[in-house]
């Protein structure tokens, strides 16, 4: 896996209650500190999520959880009779 790569699928996406969407991102133990910061600040800029957790375990993977607001869309078009 190269630098900045990290192992999510769609999948890995989940609607909760209506209100949020969550991703799981899965960064490998190879990716620096900096490439991973730089990374989820990417993430936060042009997807709109933001942190909601964050783990690292002791073999030096990182598991962060991002979240955003689930945005519902309403028809502007009005019907004609």
């Amino acid at each position: 896996m190269a630098i900045g790569q990290t192992r999510t699928k769609r999948k890995d996406w989940v609607a909760v209650g209506g209100q949020y969407e969550y991703r799981v991102l899965t960064i490998p133990r190879s990716t620096s500190r900096g490439d991973a910061r730089r990374m989820l600040t990417e993430q936060a800029e042009y997807g709109r999520w933001e942190l909601a957790r964050s783990v690292i375990y002791v073999g030096g993977e990182r598991k962060v959880w991002l979240r955003r607001k689930v945005l519902r869309v309403r028809s502007t078009l009005a019907e004609t009779s």
